[in-house]
């Protein structure tokens, strides 16, 4: 059957990824996106606002999707307006899907989410009762107003109208190349790298102490496409709620003196008390202009590469995070991949196209 993938977010570290996968593996691919970075080469790109009902509904008058695939978020300042926005996201694309009759064709909504299904949104991460690790989907949701419930929900009550199946995909921290995210913390950290390598300092873990000394596990970009992929025509998958991490665990004592001795840099020991990165960057912005002339780097500013934010939220939290597989092995989904060669990869990769010295 023709495969007709519409991806919102297509030049985001998901979408992006998730897009080249379907592309090699034969699919048509619209990329959704607000036109900031490129999508992938050999997707038609689509520059759309998905939380403007209009033009979403204009936009997508003639495209007659077989499968679409959320993979993007607008970052509001309260939780509430974080539901009312990326709520709207999702019920304007399936709404002007089904109003326009291509119901018919649609065979599968797939909604990316993350943790904070388990942990509770930033205005509450990890302050209510957080399930014990590692998380697993029968766990359910937390008693708290998350946008991740509203999606879903919105998600749901398209399902039902229109006849389409759907998955939600949850995945930990993301590795994966892409410009432009705020939610990369490979990139950021090479980026980080990158500083104190030029200043001298040390390559200090800006967060908590469970988190250095508890397991941990993470989702490469590739590995969440396959499984988006894989849900997409898998009738075990339909209609079900997944985890997708990379299948190992590590704890960041042992991972982060291996990412330092990828950069020649010297790892410190666990501070007395957290060093944010946010805190610690004021001066960033002036010493990575200087290292990107030094090194002819094709991005100067700072802040279109690195999130300190996101980062020391992922690396900050006061508790052990990491998830269970095994509702997706169980269900047909078998894929596997090494965390540190994940981020050895990206920083190759970062190295390739300028974005870091070599």
């Amino acid at each position: 059957m023709n495969k007709h993938a519409l991806i919102i977010g297509a030049s985001g570290v998901i979408g992006s990824n998730l897009a080249s996968h379907l592309l090699a593996q034969g699919w048509q691919v619209t990329g959704v996106s607000r036109g900031r970075t490129p999508v992938p080469d050999g997707c038609v790109s689509l520059r759309l606002d998905a939380t403007d009902a209009q033009a979403v509904a204009s936009g997508l008058a003639n495209i007659d999707a077989s499968h679409v695939f959320f993979a993007a978020w607008a970052r509001q300042d309260t939780e509430k307006e974080n539901i009312r926005v990326n709520g709207a996201m999702v019920a304007n694309v399936l709404a002007a899907l089904g109003q326009n009759g291509h119901q018919r064709h649609l065979r599968h909504a797939a909604l990316v989410t993350g943790l904070k299904h388990y942990l509770g949104p930033f205005d509450a991460y990890g302050k209510g009762s957080v399930p014990v690790t590692p998380f697993r989907e029968e766990q359910g949701r937390q008693d708290v107003e998350n946008f991740y419930y509203e999606q879903e929900d919105r998600l749901f009550e398209a399902a039902a109208r229109y006849g389409f199946t759907w998955s939600v995909h949850r995945p930990h921290t993301i590795i994966g190349y892409a410009l432009g995210n705020a939610m990369n913390m490979g990139l950021t950290l090479a980026v980080y790298a990158g500083l104190c390598k030029a200043s001298g300092e040390p390559f200090v873990f800006p967060g908590s102490s469970a988190q250095w000394h508890g397991i941990s596990d993470m989702t490469d970009a590739g590995q969440i496409a396959r499984q988006l992929a894989w849900a997409a025509d898998s009738p075990a998958a339909a209609n079900e709620d997944f985890n997708i991490v990379n299948g190992d665990v590590f704890r960041w004592k042992w991972l982060w003196p291996r990412l330092a001795a990828y950069f020649g840099i010297e790892a410190a020991d666990l501070p007395a008390t957290m060093s944010p990165l946010a805190g610690r960057m004021d001066g960033a912005a002036d010493l990575w202009r200087a290292i990107a002339a030094q090194h002819n780097l094709v991005e100067a500013d700072v802040g279109r590469l690195a999130s300190w934010w996101h980062t020391d939220a992922d690396l900050g939290r006061p508790m052990e995070v990491m998830t269970d597989m095994g509702k997706s092995r169980k269900a047909g989904f078998l894929d596997y991949q090494d965390t540190p060669e994940a981020f050895f990869r990206l920083f190759e990769r970062l190295k390739q196209e300028r974005i870091i010295p070599r």
